[in-house]
């Protein structure tokens, strides 16, 4: 034991412990931060919290790097996180500034992680610094004491690392603690997650979730921090403090009840989890296919949920969550799985999911359409400490350009990357955990470092690259079509961390129901739905309670999108909790002022401003190459002539593909223009001084500073819509 630090547990007060806890392992500081009421008022918990402690924690004179000892990875749950009657309260949120994009990047998953640092007596948990050599940090809230210890003994695999850790650390096998850990691939690559395990009470094993976006884990290794083990060995309601206890119980039952009774008849998620997705994304063509080239695919059938609901090992035991009170209960896993390469090839092992984003990103976005091979490179990306959702990204824009001829083996270190090279991508997979060869020098670091190699070292056209390789910002795009919904092009462009769907997800509102016809619409929903999203965050919630089972009469509601039966339960739980009487609108007020908090932070790192969330891949916009035209012609050449007034029946297809091109950018510039004034920004994308006096954040001197000093800067014209529609 390197150090060794004692310390009072406090009794939680309305779901608040009201202290947070430092750790700095450049010189092994060990500290305990006081949290205050303005504190809460503004940023209220979880993801809000992280960016408040890195905003101080961080310099201020100078753009923080990832790999600087400075930069901090803050982990939080919120009020409502640990709340043992209520699914979907058992998530944490860790920030960090990213490798990938160079701005916070923040990723949520459902574990024990949080709530065990809450009732140990922390809000938060931030980390900074940079050890010598490898160390792991124990959290023992039972025993009131915090510790670092050397971690060379430690084995290299998360799966290892956290069986090790348990029985070292705990009696009960692991029931009572959360190992958070990265793994061997996240030392070498920028898209490196974190696994955050949880007891599966049914199979007396650890599981895992993963906090997977940005290269969080990447960050946690370059640290030399090898693990974090956070311990208590009870979680009861009473212990959250609530203000109205009966008032939590009741909500909770009413929600948990609900979606007992309508999960069967809706996504079957207690069945099959989020694996019911592939085969609704492929009926309505956004299923990714190929490196996002079409939407659907007659081989798709084989990654569809009946696939995979035999797959999935129930033995009987049925299936637990990854927060024990959830009645959603969608972690499912695959048990006595053998892999065929690597270090596991030949040994019984346990995969966690997979759930749909890895489906597709590790599937059909890759040609891949045989299960085995999925469920393999799942465990082996938990397993090194890889977000499978880049690592799918990655590989369908390397796959792209070895199928079309641009690139070949001297590009790829030796591998035929063709579509459907399962067995050349999981070789590039275990070359990322070794730091060796094409994967581990070159592969990991991502599509936006891979445009950049390719056109340097090997001549590849830029803007062919651009146009295909599916990033923004830097982070890979999560695993849906957007070419034909302008809301989601916004919801992935417009974000503030890069194209992830959990900021908004919008293509069935937009695309297959048509909710939103005018920019007007979809810049509201632009408006509301990251709002929304972003409060799950605040307070330690997952989202799945809120939209994948829904009430029985939704849908004769007047706005069904937003589920408005749930919205109100999620106000009764907050009010219940802390006792603050509030409506709907306030808990939307609470995430605006987080999400401008977070904008004026993107600004202070040298970013977020309208220029980065301009140009997304076009892609993600429209058809790039002759066979995505011609793969859906009917539906191309009906747009030039309905939207663009363009008979083009005498025009090539490359003629085409330019005219919808021009039509489709103005489209997206116009739709920036809406949004950001919808959400009281410049034209610029500046948070306005109005808008953060609106949100009571001028108390915060820094923040009014960069506020005004952006306030008169003027957009480049090429990101301006020629038509000024959208901004009238």
């Amino acid at each position: 034991m390197l150090k060794d630090f004692n310390y009072d547990v406090p009794q939680i007060e309305k779901g608040y412990a009201n202290q947070t806890l430092y750790i700095n392992l450049t010189d092994n500081t060990i500290q305990v931060k006081p949290v205050d009421n303005k504190m809460k008022e503004t940023f209220t918990g979880g993801k809000g919290f992280d960016l408040w402690l890195m905003w101080n924690g961080l310099p201020k004179d100078r753009i923080v790097k990832w790999d600087d000892p400075e930069n901090e990875i803050c982990i939080a749950t919120g009020p409502l996180g640990g709340v043992t009657q209520y699914p979907g309260a058992g998530n944490s949120i860790v920030t960090t500034i990213s490798p990938e994009t160079g701005i916070p990047i923040d990723s949520n998953e459902g574990c024990y992680a949080g709530p065990n640092l809450k009732f140990s007596g922390f809000d938060a948990l931030e980390i900074q610094g940079k050890a010598e050599k490898d160390v792991y940090v124990l959290v023992d809230g039972d025993e009131g004491k915090v510790e670092i210890h050397d971690a060379g003994d430690l084995p290299e695999t998360a799966y290892e690392i956290t069986r090790v850790l348990s029985d070292r650390h705990t009696a009960k096998e692991g029931k009572d603690l959360s190992v958070v850990t990265a793994g061997p691939g996240a030392e070498h690559a920028y898209m490196g997650c974190l696994n955050f395990s949880w007891w599966d009470m049914r199979r007396n094993i650890p599981r895992y979730k993963q906090a997977g976006r940005g290269g969080i884990g990447t960050v946690f290794r370059n640290k030399k921090l090898k693990a974090l083990v956070i311990k208590k060995e009870k979680i009861t309601l009473e212990m959250n403090g609530p203000a109205d206890i009966d008032g939590v119980k009741k909500v909770g039952r009413e929600h948990s009840d609900e979606i007992r009774e309508l999960d069967p008849v809706q996504n079957s998620m207690r069945v099959i989890g989020t694996a019911h997705l592939p085969s609704i994304m492929d009926e309505f063509d956004l299923l990714p296919v190929r490196n996002f080239r079409a939407g659907s695919d007659p081989e798709a059938k084989s990654l569809f949920g009946d696939v995979w609901e035999k797959i999935y090992t129930n033995s009987g035991k049925g299936w637990d969550g990854c927060w024990r009170p959830c009645a959603i209960n969608c972690s499912h896993c695959i048990e006595g799985f053998v892999p065929k390469t690597g270090p596991f090839k030949g040994k019984k092992v346990v995969v966690d999911g997979p759930e749909y984003e890895t489906i597709a990103g590790c599937g059909s976005n890759i040609g891949v359409f045989d299960p085995q091979y999925v469920a393999e490179l799942n465990f082996y990306c938990d397993a090194y400490g890889i977000d499978t959702i880049s690592f799918g990204t990655t590989m369908g824009f390397v796959m792209e350009l070895f199928e079309e001829g641009h690139i070949d083996e001297k590009a790829t270190g030796g591998h035929k990357l063709k579509w459907g090279a399962a067995e050349g991508a999981l070789a590039v997979l275990h070359e990322m955990a070794e730091g060796d060869g094409f994967g581990g020098k070159h592969f990991g670091k991502g599509v936006r470092y891979l445009k950049g190699h390719f056109g340097d070292k090997f001549g590849i056209d830029k803007q062919l690259m651009q146009d295909i390789g599916m990033e923004h910002k830097g982070l890979e795009y999560s695993e849906y079509i957007t070419k034909e919904s302008l809301a989601q092009q916004g919801g992935y462009g417009l974000t503030l961390k890069g194209p992830q769907h959990d900021e908004a997800w919008l293509i069935f509102l937009d695309q297959v129901h048509n909710y939103m016809p005018t920019f007007e619409d979809k810049a509201e929903a632009l408006h509301y739905f990251p709002m929304w999203r972003t409060w799950f965050g605040l307070n330690g919630l997952c989202k799945l309670p809120w939209n994948d089972v829904v009430p029985a009469d939704n849908s004769e509601t007047d706005e069904p999108a937003k589920v408005p039966g749930h919205v109100a339960f999620y106000v009764r739980f907050f009010s219940a909790m802390t006792g603050k009487d509030v409506v709907g609108e306030d808990l939307i007020h609470m995430s605006e002022r987080v999400y401008n908090f977070q904008r004026i932070f993107n600004i202070r790192q040298g970013k977020g401003l309208r220029i980065h969330d301009s140009n997304p891949p076009y892609r993600s916009v429209g058809p790039v190459t002759e066979w995505e035209y011609e793969s859906r012609q009917e539906r191309y050449d009906s747009q030039l002539l309905e939207k663009c007034g363009i008979d083009c029946s005498n025009m090539t297809t490359t003629e085409k593909i330019q005219k919808l091109r021009e039509y489709k950018k103005e489209q997206y510039m116009c739709l920036t223009d809406a949004v950001y004034k919808r959400r009281g920004w410049s034209r610029n994308g500046v948070p306005t001084e109005e808008k953060i006096k609106f949100l009571r954040l001028d108390w915060i001197p820094e923040v009014v500073d960069i506020v005004k000093k952006n306030a008169s800067s003027e957009p480049p014209d090429d990101t301006l819509p020629e038509s000024e529609e959208a901004w009238v």
